[in-house]
């Protein structure tokens, strides 16, 4: 597998679901099943296939935008195992 498919199972693994295909584009879009219980927002994670990485983007209260970008497969998934994700 190379390290796009790495981060698309990780993904699906953890909740998310693709919104969208690549259709020649350098990126694709999922969506966290669930919305996070503080906001009723749902996380969005994206793979960047000229970068070789996946940023998740989250909302905090009041209404602030977060974003993680994640170089490594591994990483993401520690971050997905930690206690706040």
């Amino acid at each position: 597998m190379n390290k796009l498919q790495l981060f698309e199972s990780a993904a699906r693994e953890n909740g998310y679901a693709e919104t969208n295909q690549y259709d020649g584009g350098d990126s694709v879009w999922f969506r966290k099943a669930a919305p996070d219980a503080g906001t009723d927002v749902h996380k969005r994670l994206c793979i960047d296939r000229l970068t070789d990485s996946a940023t998740v983007f989250w909302q905090t209260p009041p209404a602030k935008l977060n974003s993680k970008t994640f170089r490594t497969v591994s990483s993401l998934k520690d971050w997905f195992s930690s206690p706040s994700n």
